[in-house]
């Protein structure tokens, strides 16, 4: 008698012979997520001071405050006016000297053969969103790893929002069930704590909803190049 193996056959045929088999399911091409406290690698930096600073400097911006005002961004960020942050203020400076740490542990995580290059500082910038700001869906072009370190997250205020890279691809996919398994689903919120760093590969698009806190929203955003 013919065996035929069927994972889940639709319909048993009369006079064939079944076997149930164990499948074979893994995921393939998967995006990564680091998330660790900017404190796990020094220089230590004090949440608070960072946060008195962020705040200082955007009341002196004046540049960054008609930059936002111009562009009708809700909220404070110094990404169009202020680019060299580490050489002004030290307590940037030892930021970048921890990140510096986090990227290179997340780009061993990711595999990367950097070859007689390294990933490098090319950004890093202050975000500042009351309530009401929001910062709606992007990516960070040119860059290889992006991230924030969080500063003040007040009760209430918005997770950060990732999205399926694959998303444009899925043009007759139904949609993921409300309890499905964080891996499977279409859009992911990651909730930071105040001394979190989360790291991304850049082209991963991301938004910030709706600051719904009565108080600020304080992080410091990044990119790295590969140079």
């Amino acid at each position: 008698m013919t065996e035929i193996k069927h994972v889940r056959p639709l319909a048993k045929v009369p006079g064939l012979r079944y076997h149930a088999v164990m499948s074979d399911i893994r995921s393939l091409f998967v995006t990564r997520l680091y998330r660790s406290a900017l404190a796990a690698q020094s220089p230590a930096v004090d949440p608070a001071e960072l946060a008195a600073s962020c705040l200082s400097i955007a009341e002196d911006d004046e540049a960054g405050q008609a930059w936002c005002e111009a562009n009708d961004f809700p909220g404070y960020t110094s990404y169009a006016s202020l680019t060299d942050l580490p050489w002004r203020f030290p307590i940037f400076a030892d930021v970048v000297k921890a990140l510096d740490k986090h990227v290179a542990a997340f780009a061993e995580d990711l595999a990367f053969d950097l070859g007689d290059k390294r990933l490098t500082l090319e950004d890093l910038w202050i975000n500042i969103l009351p309530y009401g700001g929001i910062h709606t869906g992007h990516l960070h072009p040119h860059s290889v790893i992006s991230g924030t370190t969080y500063v003040a997250m007040p009760k209430g205020t918005s997770a950060i929002k990732f999205e399926d890279p694959r998303l444009p691809m899925m043009m007759a996919a139904p949609t993921r069930l409300k309890d499905a398994p964080e891996g499977l689903r279409t859009f992911t919120y990651v909730a930071p704590e105040v001394g979190d760093v989360l790291l991304w590969e850049s082209w991963l698009r991301h938004e910030v909803p709706m600051n719904m806190a009565e108080e600020d929203r304080i992080s410091v955003s990044f990119n790295y190049g590969w140079t």
